[in-house]
């Protein structure tokens, strides 16, 4: 997987990354949130990864080390806070909905004409971070997280279903592989990870759905490819957790489909 240099945070903040690109891990001394006008973008500290599709801002505070991956041509935008805004946002990073109004701000904030700081007042551009915090902090946090766990047992059992995605085994099956029973498991996920085993494996599947999607796989070959009996299940949970259909979300992924 190739590696770009990590952005300096005196930079304005647009990166355009290829299929696969990888920012090497590091630390900023101020928050920042990241959105893909286009493309997902993985962001993984070491508590998980979270993953941003277009629909989706990421948000970092200052001084958590992490990395970026692009799935999909990936237009980057990143922008960075100040102290009293970051403090509005959550104290650990998170995936926000990013509504119209925010988007439209942050893209003006991150336009490569913003580089060069013409055209636009300071007082302006206050204005405008202003405005992208104020619709994130009326966003609820959303479901797009994968917890890294610390048990061997559990870190074993997510090994198994990261690498197959479409493995159909139960509970009770994988603890025979890792060595716990289904109740332990269980209740290891309900104490590290804060969610049950069907929460995660289908967070699970949508990363890697929304991976494939921006890679360009088709619908129903994703859908089989992240372990769904058919399509139509497969475009219920992933509309449930992105906010729009793979079928929408897919069009917009390909050159011609906008975004």
């Amino acid at each position: 997987m190739r590696e770009t240099r990590h952005l300096d945070p005196a930079e304005r903040g647009r990166i355009v990354l290829a299929h696969g690109q990888r920012l090497p891990t590091h630390a900023h001394d101020r928050g920042h949130l990241v959105h893909p006008a286009t493309g997902v973008l993985s962001v993984t500290t070491a508590g998980g990864t979270w993953i941003a599709p277009p629909t989706r801002v990421a948000w970092t505070p200052a001084a958590f080390e992490h990395h970026h991956t692009a799935h999909g041509n990936a237009d980057m935008r990143i922008l960075f806070l100040s102290d009293a805004l970051a403090a509005r946002l959550p104290a650990h990073p998170a995936v926000l909905t990013v509504s119209g109004l925010a988007r439209e701000a942050l893209l003006a904030l991150t336009a490569e004409e913003a580089a060069t700081g013409v055209g636009r007042a300071p007082e302006a551009v206050d204005r405008l971070h202003a405005v992208v915090v104020d619709e994130l902090t009326a966003a609820p946090e959303q479901p797009l997280h994968l917890p890294e766990p610390a048990d061997d047992r559990l870190r074993a059992l997510t090994g198994i279903l990261c690498a197959d995605p479409a493995n159909q085994q139960t509970l009770a099956e994988l603890g025979a592989r890792v060595g716990a029973s289904e109740r332990t498991l269980s209740r290891l996920f309900g104490q590290e990870l804060r969610m049950s085993f069907h929460q995660w494996r289908t967070q699970l599947r949508i990363h890697h759905a929304l991976t494939r999607l921006a890679a360009g796989k088709s619908v129903t070959d994703t859908a089989l490819a992240c372990g769904w009996a058919n399509p139509t299940t497969f475009i219920e949970a992933f509309a449930a957790l992105v906010g729009e259909t793979p079928g929408r979300y897919r069009h917009r992924q390909l050159p011609t489909g906008g975004g």
